[in-house]
């Protein structure tokens, strides 16, 4: 299996509901770097996973939409926890949909999948895998 890993980076606030979730059930700020992941069994015609300049540019427009924004006011996520392991999520289904809409380029149809990872520090992160 062949990968290619884009990074980028998101800053959110949110808050969250549950004993749980200790003193991050007030609202509080994250900022979490990104690592985006394609995967395909073989390369393209080019010998390539997936176009980088075009995954680098998509998963960008995805972390923009959702940096510098409170999580807890956004329509998408009301009465969500908006964990680490959910936004992997979020990030990777929206990457998905770029795939399948052709905006990674024609030689992205062979992906096979895709997993988002979102670092909180440097001692701990989350991630999402799903197929394309």
């Amino acid at each position: 299996m062949f990968s290619v890993t884009v990074r980028d980076h998101i800053m959110i606030a949110h808050s969250f509901t549950g004993e749980v979730y200790g003193p991050a059930q007030k609202l509080h700020g994250a900022t979490f770097v990104v690592d985006a992941t394609f995967r395909r069994p073989e390369l393209d015609d080019d010998n390539i996973v997936v176009d980088i300049g075009a995954a680098s540019q998509q998963l960008q427009a995805i972390c923009g939409g959702l940096s510098y924004r409170n999580l807890d006011d956004e329509p998408d996520f009301l009465g969500i926890n908006t964990s680490t392991e959910f936004l992997a999520k979020v990030i990777a289904d929206r990457l998905a949909g770029k795939v399948a809409a052709g905006e990674l380029g024609a030689g992205a149809a062979g992906l096979t999948g895709i997993t988002v990872t979102l670092h909180e520090s440097h001692i701990a992160w989350a991630s999402y895998e799903r197929d394309l």
